[in-house]
């Protein structure tokens, strides 16, 4: 049975840091690109930061460049989002993803969600 649980948020000041993690099981985790999302009140759902199976490229939208880090350790079937310098338009629901394609045969995708962890910046 897959499992992804996310932790580490909470309530922070304008200008502090936390640092969320992704623990998961039940599926090959080295098989899989990891994203974090996030959802705001009244707001859509956007793709936070991406990294792919083994490490070696990250991606991150522009409002959080510079200020957040993606990471994985495959030996312990966990991602990790490093947030410093938080701003209050951080505030949201921040989910963990897991995202895996099969281009063999029939192309398949599959796809992992947490239940997401709270963060909020206060202002």
């Amino acid at each position: 049975q897959v499992q992804i649980v996310e932790s580490g948020g909470g309530l922070v000041q304008p200008g502090g840091s936390l640092r969320l993690s992704c623990t998961t099981s039940g599926f090959q985790f080295s098989s899989y690109a990891m994203r974090w999302y996030r959802q705001a009140p009244g707001k859509e759902r956007e793709l936070v930061a991406s990294i792919t199976r083994f490490g070696a490229s990250t991606n991150y939208t522009d409002s959080v460049k510079g200020r957040f880090t993606i990471s994985r350790d495959n030996y312990k079937n966990t991602v990790y989002l490093q947030m410093n310098s938080l701003k209050p338009e951080d505030t949201a629901v921040y989910f963990c993803n897991a995202h895996g394609e099969r281009r063999w045969g029939s192309f398949r995708e599959y796809d992992y969600w947490g239940q997401g962890t709270q963060v909020t910046v206060s202002s």
